[in-house]
């Protein structure tokens, strides 16, 4: 069993920035990566990740040096959850329990789609760890299909997930 693990502590901020990350390109007008939250602002399909980021405060986290993993839930997979939910969860009373869900999808270290393959499980910057598993070709985070990998950040790598991840 390959688990990857690092000091949680190190890497509180960093799960913010994981959930701004996106689904998109990573080039700017010189030829260099966008952060993860740049180019997840960029990607047109996760508005809803970027807004719960910056509701959270994790934006300076997670445009900070990194590496970061993160496992980025498209606005389609936000408006999957229960009606109300993400409206809840962006209010201020709310902020804590939004921190824990987002810092639930990113993962210390820069973890390429073929490294994630080979691995049975990650710790998250939350604190608990995700399931990983491969099926016919197919890899899964915990129930959430990866639906675009590797999508390279100047301070980490962004996973498509089509679910969001819910901590225990």
């Amino acid at each position: 069993m390959k688990t990857f693990t690092t000091p949680v502590s190190q890497f509180i901020g960093a799960g913010i920035l994981g959930l701004m990350l996106a689904g998109s390109v990573q080039a700017d007008n010189h030829g260099m990566k966008k952060d993860i939250v740049d180019t997840a602002a960029g990607a047109g399909q996760f508005e809803t990740l970027v807004a719960a980021v910056e509701a959270a405060g994790l934006v300076e986290t997670l445009k900070g040096e990194g590496p970061f993993t993160v496992f980025a839930p498209t606005d389609e997979a936000f408006g999957a959850l229960p009606e109300g939910t993400v409206e809840s969860l962006l209010e201020p009373e709310n902020k804590e329990q939004l921190q824990a869900i987002l810092t639930y999808h990113v993962v210390p270290g820069k973890i390429m789609a073929e490294d994630a393959m080979a691995a049975d499980s990650a710790t998250t910057v939350q604190g608990q760890d995700i399931t990983i598993t491969t099926m016919d070709g197919s890899v899964m985070i915990n129930d959430a299909t990866v639906v675009q990998a590797d999508i390279e950040a100047s301070n980490g790598v962004i996973h498509v997930i089509d679910s969001v991840l819910m901590p225990e």
